[in-house]
């Protein structure tokens, strides 16, 4: 039988970045790991998510969801084992979904725990494939872009975790014709061998929209945007009439010092009757049971495949976070600990 430790190491802000962030921006330290109170879990984390959206909660900005305190543990989603409990909805050796990663040991408000099964799929896809970027590609895609049969659909950073399962939901879904864009000639490669895109490019060898043009030379219907800047001037340009883009994520600018100017052929979004919606994953909570269902079928049955990228020992947690932001990864940035 396993003791609990006394500390627990956990990853701390120290600093705000300014620009890319750095590893002296952070600090590994060693906390006293509590009891559980009354209807609290504490939960030995297994894997911990590192995600684009996390560089935004580095800032002091006012957003849809507060900055990460100086000098105070980060957070974001992991699964883990509990094992200690007050709570009657949890027993020790059961395991849980929440969101109070960055650390080894986390106390946890059973209220904010979600139990989840390891004989259905592995702990870690809860993470990625049927967690929280899942959901996102899920409902960005058919919720947000109203997509339907037929549609031709273009993924920029189609690479990732979310941009992966928006390909390929799309396809599943009867789509026309599915692009992306990605970062290296092996990623671009997979998408079209492993992951079903009927074309792919990269984006670091040539102007997006000339690239774009070539792999989807009628248009689009539907853009999935994770990257913004230049890959959203390109889809403007691509849409079609009445077509639609969903705007997920913009990583191309998290890090830039100096807003850069957005794209300069906005006009044509009149012209063309385009709707360009922004999306925060949350807003879509209904649509959890429908697509752990579909989607949890689709992997099930090995009609949609999902990759990770796994980093081990949360003393590598930070260097993982910044692989994720210069794109190291195929699908999934997962740290195990």
């Amino acid at each position: 039988m396993s003791v609990t430790p006394t500390t627990s190491r956990e990853w701390h802000l120290v600093a705000r970045p300014h620009g890319w962030p750095k590893p002296e921006d952070f600090a590994l330290r060693e906390a006293a790991v509590a009891e559980p109170g009354e209807g609290q879990i504490l939960v030995r984390n297994i894997h911990m998510s590192v995600d684009p959206y996390m560089r935004g909660r580095m800032n002091d900005v006012r957003s849809y969801v507060p900055p990460f305190e100086l000098d105070r543990p980060m957070e974001g989603g992991a699964v883990g084992e509990v094992v200690a409990s007050r709570s009657d909805a949890f027993k020790p050796g059961d395991h849980v979904l929440h969101s109070l990663g960055w650390r080894e040991y986390a106390l946890v408000e059973a209220a904010h725990a979600v139990k989840v099964d390891q004989e259905l799929a592995p702990l870690s896809t809860y993470l990625g494939v049927l967690g929280m970027p899942g959901l996102t590609a899920y409902a960005g895609l058919l919720e947000v872009a109203s997509f339907k049969e037929g549609d031709a659909v273009f993924v920029s950073g189609a690479a990732g975790a979310v941009g992966l399962q928006v390909g390929q939901i799309a396809r599943l879904k009867g789509a026309s014709r599915v692009v992306g864009s990605a970062g290296t000639d092996e990623k671009v490669k997979a998408l079209v061998e492993e992951y079903g895109f009927d074309a792919a490019f990269n984006y670091k060898k040539g102007p997006v929209a000339e690239q774009l043009k070539q792999v989807a030379p009628d248009g689009i219907d539907v853009y999935f945007d994770n990257v913004g800047g230049e890959h959203l001037e390109a889809a403007i340009g691509a849409l079609k009439l009445h077509g639609r883009a969903t705007l997920c994520g913009a990583i191309a600018g998290y890090n830039d010092t100096v807003p850069q100017p957005g794209p300069h052929n906005m006009i044509s979004i009149i012209g063309k009757r385009l709707r360009l919606q922004g999306m925060i994953v949350r807003d879509h909570q209904a649509l959890q049971p429908q697509f752990v269902q579909e989607v949890g079928g689709w992997v099930r049955s090995g009609e949609l495949k999902y990759r990770e990228t796994v980093v081990n020992g949360v003393e590598n947690a930070v260097d993982a976070f910044l692989g994720m932001l210069r794109g190291e990864n195929t699908g999934k940035m997962i740290v195990t600990f």
